[in-house]
């Protein structure tokens, strides 16, 4: 029978996980980054990852056999989308005269999970930071997870509209335990806003489980646990200890990285990952639901950034968590709020300059997550039947191509006319001869027309929301 471990028996490896001696003579010496969950020793260009001996609601590492076997499926499910980083499960073992090694004689104490080191620079949290994502990396990253999706196992057993309805009382009841040092009000609107928000789309819900969208994700998909590995952007540190919060809407995944980079002031950045995801993985009626899973992912960070700046000893650090723990509650609300989306043309100049100039408009346009850009050049047909959806489901769409011919244009106006949407057409460099004003603004294709295009895009989407 698979024994508690004792607190004793985990001091110990965590006393042999950092001691340098334990890692070789070019290890070097050993750092340790801790989380309530688990301690990860650096050491040389490896990292140890003990799991702690501990139970939460949602998991329960109290033996040593529940180690064991949430490291096996923690790398199972890592090399999916990090081959190259993860690298095995080692046990720490306890000899007879009670010397501890890898992989030792003796009993098996604990496990880790062996992993290459990285850099802690490259983690996408702290190039946000530092200013190094570009719009190339975070298109990357969107093509990266759009793959990883397309290729995760279908779990129709998980998902829908029941799970949803756990997460917001989950969410609820999380949230009512820091509320005293929240805002209570909000915490309250936040809950109410989120089940009128889930009636509405309870049914897609359930639809978008049987068609095959609910997924074994990643389940964590924040900044912090993506780096840049080999100059690509991977995924890494998955959920693996339930299958409820791991097997989950596509979009729900996703979500959880658009709400992160426009909680950091980047939803530009967000809108390249959005863009690029939609193109290997494009969605219409299914970004109904998008808005309810930001919230949710608000919300659900709200609290996590409530409980660490309660186990923070330092005042300035847990001032710092309960603001931006706020800043997410009022974010959770916000994204609650009637969507406006706003249509969008750009024709004219050459293929490389619009190209240029519609990701601005589609990074500045509102709704979260930004405007989905269509190119006639490149879908034809098919962009005019799903900008038409697009805009249904609530998302600002730029449509961009030509626009020369006059019945590209009448085809514009007569979109612009059937949807109840602000709707404007930009044309750089020369205008045609009968351009329709009404709808067309000229613009020079110089450099000036980013400047031009700057100063109108407030106009088009912080006054319609």
């Amino acid at each position: 029978m698979d024994e508690p471990i004792t607190a004793d028996d985990q001091d110990a490896v965590i006393a042999f996980l950092s001691d340098p001696a334990s890692h070789g003579a070019a290890a070097g010496g050993v750092e340790r980054i801790e989380t309530h969950c688990s301690i990860v020793f650096l050491a040389g260009d490896r990292a140890y990852k003990l799991k702690r001996a501990i139970r939460y609601s949602s998991l329960n590492y109290t033996t040593r056999e529940s180690r064991r076997a949430a490291c096996e499926v923690e790398l199972r499910l890592n090399r999916r989308t990090a081959p190259e980083i993860y690298l095995g499960v080692r046990s720490v073992n306890r000899d007879a005269n009670g010397g501890l090694a890898f992989d030792g004689p003796g009993a098996a104490l604990d496990y880790v999970v062996v992993m290459r080191r990285f850099a802690q620079s490259d983690l996408f949290d702290r190039l946000a930071e530092t200013g190094r994502l570009t719009p190339q990396l975070m298109h990357d990253l969107g093509f990266a997870i759009a793959r990883f999706h397309l290729a995760a196992e279908i779990t129709p057993e998980f998902g829908g509209s029941d799970a949803i309805r756990r997460v917001i009382a989950d969410n609820e009841r999380e949230l009512g335990l820091v509320a005293p040092a929240l805002d209570g009000v909000a915490v309250e609107t936040v809950s109410g806003r989120a089940h009128r928000a889930l009636d509405t789309v309870a049914a897609l819900l359930d639809q978008r489980r049987m068609g095959g969208k609910v997924r074994r994700c990643h389940g964590d998909l924040r900044l912090a646990n993506i780096c840049l590995w080999s100059g690509k952007p991977t995924l890494f540190d998955c959920i693996e200890f339930s299958e409820e919060i791991g097997c989950i809407d596509v979009l729900y995944d996703l979500a959880f990285l658009l709400m992160d980079l426009q909680l950091r002031g980047r939803g530009d950045l967000g809108n390249a990952v959005f863009n690029a995801w939609m193109d290997l993985a494009p969605e219409t009626d299914g970004l109904l639901v998008l808005p309810l899973f930001l919230a949710l992912r608000a919300a659900t960070r709200s609290y996590a950034l409530a409980g660490g700046a309660q186990r923070r000893a330092n005042p300035r650090q847990a001032a710092r968590l309960l603001a931006q723990a706020r800043q997410h509650v009022h974010a959770s609300i916000d994204f609650l709020l009637p969507r406006h989306p706003v249509l969008i043309f750009l024709g004219g100049a050459s293929d490389p300059d619009r190209t240029e100039l519609a990701a601005m408009l589609a990074a500045q346009t509102t709704p979260v997550p930004g405007a989905r850009i269509l190119r006639l050049a490149l879908t034809g047909e098919a962009a005019w039947g799903a900008a038409n959806d697009l805009l249904e489901a609530g998302c600002s769409v730029v449509i961009e191509g030509v626009f020369r011919d006059a019945a590209e244009r009448q085809r514009a106006a007569g979109m612009a006319s059937c949807h109840a949407v602000p709707s404007h057409g930009f044309f750089l460099g020369v205008p045609p001869v009968g351009l329709d004003t009404r709808l067309w603004q000229s613009l020079d294709a110089s450099g000036g027309a980013l400047a031009a295009l700057a100063s109108a895009v407030p106009s088009l989407t912080a006054a319609e929301a």
